[in-house]
């Protein structure tokens, strides 16, 4: 039995690939799915099912993309109710793969469908556990998602149900087996999860707070509760297509791959409600940028802010990307449920500017240059990290408003003087930055590398806390 974890780093995702004797499967797999059909093909293996641990909030699943390229059959655990032809499983059922076996495990708590997939090898040893957002390394799934697509499913029902799966279904499973989740650090799905993308149960059991065993439920799902913060906006659009249905990768990818010539680009931008979004790093954006248009680096963790910047999943976007990164733009676009990119400005930024076209761009400043003022004026100064990272260290007298908070809490951010705004590395504040500037705002600056920067300075601190969440 082969098993690899294939690891997207830009929104802290796992999918699996298992093959054994020539048969393959593939777990929660995301929206570009060759790189899995690759993955087979180097094995001479054939993909007989996708097996999904739940309907996911966070990207959309490749599922029906890989069914239509590979006439692999879809997995759902029990209780699953999608839109498409797929296999419901019931708890304890077994598919094999090849000489190896997938047990399913039905683990309600982060979803009503979640469900855990136990793989036994070819000689009939257990060996590790697909947990999806049932328990990751170090933590558990939130379970305050499903709510807002089945309104009587409250975060304290869910929560219970995952304390019962926890100990019920996990925590009897033997300590050596592997515990393969569905996401690590980064990932909005769960408030504390390790860096590490694997370790054994056994350990977990030791380390991680979910599976405490003298936890009483009542004292499972208060702390389980703690520390969670609104998901994501795109999350409940997301589960829906997921279980809905969507376009296939490649009609999204046939619409979005169109040059644009300066006067097209200008035209589709004027007369649509065409968003523009420029992927280019913070430090060129600053530089200069077509006038009403927003910058989310495709460099930093892209689909999360586009999912939380980008209110609706159906927004039509013209993109400005560096030459050469459209398509990449496009399919990471595509990962959160953004399917409808318009085309591209053909050359980037620089045939905007060659054409004489008008720009703006975004004042700067280095932290020693912020320390300087700061000391000299106390000018206002607007930290936009999460509440998380402001609360273990911010500069004295800062306000903070988080960047996924911004659209909400624009009256705040003042007029008729300047301020300074930053984030912990700059990336975030140039996404706020580019919003301030399309809504009205001017009289404003950017501290280029942010927080880490601004803390090597002899800038006023509050004292170190370590957060007790990372939401």
């Amino acid at each position: 039995m082969r098993l690899e974890q294939i690891y997207t780093g830009c929104i802290a995702h796992a999918a699996y690939y298992l093959e054994s004797n020539g048969e393959a499967a593939i777990f929660d797999p995301l929206r570009e799915v060759q790189p899995y059909i690759d993955r087979a093909l180097k094995d001479n293996a054939k993909i007989k099912y996708v097996f999904e641990t739940h309907f996911h909030a966070d990207f959309v699943s490749g599922h029906l993309d890989l069914v239509k390229k590979t006439g692999a059959k879809i997995v759902f655990g029990p209780t699953a109710k999608p839109a498409y032809e797929a296999i419901v499983a019931e708890d304890g059922q077994v598919f094999k793969i090849g000489n190896a076996s997938v047990k399913v495990i039905h683990t309600p708590g982060h979803t009503m469908e979640s469900t855990t997939y136990l793989l036994v090898d070819e000689q009939g040893k257990e060996h590790g556990i697909i947990t999806g957002d049932t328990l990751f390394i170090g933590d558990v799934g939130r379970p305050d998602l499903a709510q807002h697509v089945i309104a009587d499913l409250t975060q304290e029902k869910l929560a219970g149900h995952l304390y019962d799966s926890l100990r019920n279904k996990i925590m009897p499973l033997s300590d050596d087996l592997i515990v393969y989740p569905n996401h690590g650090a980064g990932s909005a799905c769960g408030k504390m999860m390790s860096k590490e993308t694997t370790d054994t149960l056994g350990h977990q059991k030791k380390v991680n707070y979910a599976l405490d065993p003298s936890l009483t439920k009542e004292e499972f799902i208060r702390q389980l509760l703690t520390g969670l913060t609104t998901p994501p906006v795109y999350f409940p659009q997301n589960v829906l297509m997921n279980i809905k249905g969507y376009e296939s990768l490649d009609t999204i990818m046939q619409r979005g791959k169109r040059p644009m010539a300066v006067s097209e680009f200008e035209t589709v931008a004027n007369e649509t409600r065409a968003l523009i979004l420029d992927t280019r790093p913070a430090s060129d954006f600053a530089k200069g940028f077509i006038p009403n248009s927003i910058n989310i680096g495709i460099d930093g963790n892209f689909a999360q802010w586009v999912g939380e910047m980008i209110p609706d999943v159906k927004q039509e976007i013209l993109l400005v990307t560096d030459p050469g990164r459209e398509e990449e733009s496009i399919i990471r676009l595509s990962r959160v449920g953004y399917d409808n990119t318009m085309g591209y400005l053909d050359g980037g930024f620089e045939t905007w500017k060659k054409a004489g076209k008008e720009t703006e761009s975004v004042k700067r400043m280095t932290a020693e240059e912020f320390a300087t003022l700061y000391e000299t004026e106390k000018p206002l100064v607007i930290d936009i990290r999460k509440k998380s990272e402001y609360d273990a260290e911010h500069v004295i007298d800062a306000v903070n408003i988080p960047l996924n908070q911004l659209n909400s809490h624009l009256a705040e951010f003042p007029k008729d003087r300047s301020f300074v705004l930053h984030c912990a590395g700059g990336y975030r504040s140039m996404i706020a930055a580019s919003i301030l500037k399309q809504r009205g705002w001017d009289n404003f600056a950017d501290v280029s590398g942010g927080f880490s920067e601004m803390a090597k300075t002899n800038v006023p601190k509050t004292a170190y806390v370590c957060p007790t969440t990372l939401l």
